[in-house]
């Protein structure tokens, strides 16, 4: 197919200001996923936006096996509150309430 670009479960991105740290998840825009590689502000790298990762969770709240999680953007941490945040991921497996991190299957959807 002369059209196809690439399967799309890693983007090639630009790193936004203070940079990328590989394993560690971004939103940017209206995408979620996790840096494969660490890199500097402006440079560009592997951004994995399907696929399952422990990611940091908020505390205080559970998770059920295949509950919808959202990003927080301002703690940097997954949660079930859905307001004020962006819908990213399911619950890959349940968590408790005081963990502090939790298994996501990333959407891939933006």
């Amino acid at each position: 197919m002369k059209n196809f670009v690439q399967h799309g479960d890693t983007l090639d991105m630009t790193a936004p200001a203070g940079g990328v740290v590989s394993g560690t998840a971004y939103l940017i825009g209206a995408l979620f996923g996790v840096a494969v590689a660490s890199a500097a502000a402006g440079e560009k790298f592997a951004f994995r936006v399907v696929g399952v990762y422990t990611l940091p969770k908020a505390t205080g709240e559970a998770w059920t096996e295949g509950a919808l999680v959202y990003w927080d953007n301002t703690n940097k941490r997954l949660t079930t509150t859905s307001s004020g945040n962006t819908k990213v991921a399911s619950a890959a497996s349940a968590a408790a309430s005081g963990d502090t991190a939790g298994v996501a299957r990333l959407n891939g959807v933006a």
